[in-house]
């Protein structure tokens, strides 16, 4: 089981930059794929990014490539989104999630077990 605890959200400026981390408890955190979604006000939850139990594959949606990275560190139970060039459609809250599937190629949200409680991320204009 992942216990899962996201951090890093706030109110930035467009254009600014943000990085989140979501700490993971338990010894298996390596065994999974990671993924950042994120919600917005009256929208549906939407995959961001994901990566594989290794690191060494990345996913992202298509409003994130260019901008957002995903990034994890095995060592410290760690994934991190870090958000470049952030535009007003980029609020949301953002959840990161396991999937037991490890290899992290899987965008739709139902498809991963274990949720965090999010961080808001709100980019004025």
């Amino acid at each position: 089981q992942v216990q899962l605890v996201e951090s890093g959200g706030g109110l930035v400026q467009a254009g600014g930059s943000l990085r989140l981390s979501c700490a993971a408890s338990g010894r298996t955190f390596r065994t999974y794929a990671m993924g950042w979604f994120r919600q917005a006000p009256r929208k549906d939850l939407a995959f961001v990014a994901a990566i594989s139990w290794s690191g060494g594959s990345t996913y992202y949606a298509d409003s994130a490539k260019d901008r957002f990275t995903i990034s994890r560190d095995n060592a410290k139970n760690t994934v991190y989104l870090q958000m470049n060039s952030l535009k007003p459609e980029d609020t949301a809250v953002y959840y990161c999630a396991a999937d037991s599937d490890p290899y992290g190629s899987r965008r739709v949200g139902a498809a991963y077990g274990y949720w965090g409680q999010g961080t808001q991320v709100t980019v004025s204009s």
